[in-house]
């Protein structure tokens, strides 16, 4: 029996028929990883939005505790 050197060609390998790969996901970068980015994207995005949420609070509160020591 000859051993597969190309991971497209599944003679030898026992493993019986094979999914093709693209070069794309042989480097793991399939269609998978592009719903990764976006979740992470996602999740990046709602961070930042609470962290300024926050800091806006945070601002707000100090702005009104230094209006009444001007007047």
């Amino acid at each position: 029996m000859t051993d597969s050197k190309n991971i497209n060609n599944p003679v030898g390998q026992g493993g019986g028929q094979r999914k093709r790969l693209s070069r794309a996901e042989r480097q793991n970068n399939g269609p998978h990883r592009n719903l990764d980015r976006r979740n992470a994207a996602d999740q990046k995005a709602e961070l930042v939005r609470k962290m300024r949420e926050k800091a806006g609070a945070a601002e707000g509160a100090e702005q009104e505790g230094d209006a009444p020591a001007q007047s």
